[in-house]
């Protein structure tokens, strides 16, 4: 079984007809569909409200939204599951959240991450694939999202609830992958703080976390025989134009009877969409920074350099 996950999908002005024609050919490309269309299992972060109606919030950072109509681009791109634990899906306030539900419901398309109680919120997607249990657990770092905020909305992670969930999670499958949205923006590696959380998941049970939000290609770790990865770019979501928002990649999981294997399909910007890219300096980039965080001290000091770069 091939499972393909990718990070943020958001209709902008530069694509938003395709969304609504469900044009995947336009968004993706070809090659990329091709690829898209041959696999069991797609999973995107949809890290936008559907609806039409414009309520913003109050908050740091842009208010965006989607038309309802958009929603055919997500069927078109073979979405199965949809993860909302991000920190834009509150964007239009509460009746904006709802309507997203309300849109995925009719579009038959599942979500996790989020929901009208703090259950839904949390519940988990569970899988069999070759005999394994594959469980998927989607929370979000808490920034303007999260249903303790709202009484609706996403799964924040939690210090003292998420990695004890996550550990009873493990007792009832056999791989468990959790997607973690959260991070720096345009940051290539991760945080200390992020370095700890992942950790620490992993310490739990965790056998593979994906953290998206940086909107850039980062790098990845193996810890206690797990893979943490820092970073995936975005997915079909074409706005800047920058090093950064030019090129992503998808997770290839390979669900085989002896084990997951894990791998990359790198993308690249093409006008208002994306398309496969052999520019093997997206991968190289992403293993070159897996080596450098190796070495003792490079996350942290990377950081200082960062935040110093503010002053």
């Amino acid at each position: 079984m091939r499972i393909l996950i990718g990070a943020d999908i958001v209709p902008t002005e530069f694509n938003e007809q395709w969304f609504i024609a469900g044009d995947a050919e336009k968004l993706v490309g070809k090659e990329l569909k091709q690829i898209i269309d041959s696999a069991d299992l797609r999973i995107y972060n949809m890290e936008v409200p559907l609806t039409d109606v414009e309520r913003p919030i109050k908050k740091a950072g842009p208010n965006l939204i989607a038309k309802t109509a958009t929603v055919a681009g997500y069927k078109a791109l073979k979405a199965d599951i949809l993860t909302i634990a991000n920190n834009h899906v509150m964007d239009q306030d509460t009746q904006g959240f709802i309507n997203s539900l309300k849109v995925l419901d009719e579009a038959g398309i599942e979500r996790i991450g989020g929901g009208l109680d703090e259950k839904q919120a949390r519940a988990p997607y569970i899988l069999l694939a070759e005999g394994k249990r594959i469980g998927i657990y989607a929370c979000c770092e808490n920034e303007f999202s999260t249903i303790e905020d709202y009484g609706v909305g996403t799964n924040g992670f939690d210090p003292l609830y998420t990695p004890d969930a996550l550990y009873e999670l493990k007792k009832e499958v056999d791989y468990l992958i959790v997607l973690y949205h959260g991070g720096k923006e345009q940051y290539r590696y991760p945080s200390p703080m992020l370095k700890k959380r992942c950790r620490k998941m992993v310490e739990k049970g965790v056998d593979l976390i994906i953290c998206t939000h940086t909107h850039c290609v980062g790098c990845e770790e193996d810890y206690l025989g797990a893979k943490i990865v820092y970073g995936i770019g975005n997915f079909v979501f074409v706005k800047h134009d920058n090093e950064y928002w030019s090129n992503g990649m998808l997770v290839s999981l390979d669900v085989e009877k002896n084990g997951v294997k894990v791998g990359y399909i790198p993308f690249e910007k093409d006008g208002g969409g994306i398309k496969y890219s052999s520019d093997t300096s997206i991968l190289k980039g992403f293993y070159d920074r897996t080596e450098e965080i190796k070495k003792d001290g490079v996350v942290e000091s990377k950081f200082l350099e960062l935040a110093r770069s503010y002053d």
